[in-house]
């Protein structure tokens, strides 16, 4: 039987540090590694990020948006991204933020979480902002392939706290829900559940102030926002308090700096596990 995605991710950070390295290839970090802002610029950057963190660390977020905006050619690019983490052996979480209704989310679901598909990854973000229930395809397309989900919660963005923090007529705070609805799934499995939350690692004492227990989700909580966006061992205690061990830091530009090297990029990664760890997990 296939090891769940939460089983995966607990193994992966425990060996690896829980550390995950973004592939943003932002056309400002192309430039700044000397490659053109086209299809084979893109190829070279992943795979060159691929080559020197790939079995080094515990997961890596490709963001589909800088892939898809080369078109066709960009896509299959991150194709070869994605084969690439699995035969290295390395957790891939595709950067998508999907959110959908129906057969449109069954056919995210199929292109995305099902075994065989060209961009299948190991976990995926999702967007729950037209209900909870809006999911139901991605979790059972998930749980049933051992794969996960990043469910959006509470993000660092200034637009994000007038949904987010936004109260029902029960006075429960909409980012509450989520987090309980996550719970729900997550409930029993061990170590970790695999519907995970994105809580970014800047939003200060948000969950106590929503009443959200990010403990007693049981699944991960990947955190955009580490090292060069600002998060440093104080902010993330702030934030994630005793749930610090199922956090995985996110980090992208603070890594992805270091390169074009492949020698400089994996000492940047170390570091930057190292760090996590030890504000994590020290």
């Amino acid at each position: 039987m296939t090891l769940s995605f939460g089983a995966r991710l607990a193994a992966a950070m425990d060996a690896h540090g829980p550390l995950c390295v973004g592939i943003d290839p932002h056309p400002s970090l192309l430039a700044e590694w000397g490659l053109a802002d086209d299809a084979g610029g893109l190829r070279t950057f992943a795979l060159t990020v691929l080559d020197a963190v790939g079995g080094e660390v515990a997961a890596v977020k490709p963001q589909s948006a800088f892939f898809e905006r080369h078109g066709s050619a960009g896509i299959a690019v991150l194709e070869e991204v994605l084969a690439a983490a699995r035969a290295a052996g390395t957790l891939a979480i595709l950067d998508a933020k999907r959110g959908d209704i129906g057969s449109t989310m069954a056919g995210y679901a199929d292109a995305y979480l099902r075994d065989g598909a060209p961009l299948a990854a190991d976990a995926l973000t999702v967007s729950p902002f037209l209900g909870f229930g809006s999911l139901r395809p991605l979790v059972d397309a998930a749980l049933g392939s051992g794969r996960g989900l990043f469910v959006l919660a509470l993000t660092s963005n200034p637009e994000g706290a007038e949904v987010q923090h936004a109260r029902g007529p029960d006075g429960r705070a909409v980012a509450a829900r989520i987090a309980a609805a996550a719970a729900a799934l997550n409930l029993g499995q061990q170590p970790l559940g695999s519907i995970g939350l994105v809580i970014g690692a800047t939003v200060g004492n948000a969950p106590e102030k929503l009443g959200i227990d990010l403990a007693a989700v049981n699944g991960p909580l990947l955190a955009p926002g580490v090292g060069a966006q600002g998060a440093g061992p104080a902010e993330l205690a702030a934030v994630f308090g005793t749930a610090r061990r199922q956090v995985l830091a996110s980090s992208s530009r603070g890594v992805l700096a270091a390169g074009p090297e492949v020698a400089a990029l994996r000492r940047a990664a170390h570091r930057a596990a190292l760090d996590a760890s030890a504000a994590l997990r020290g």
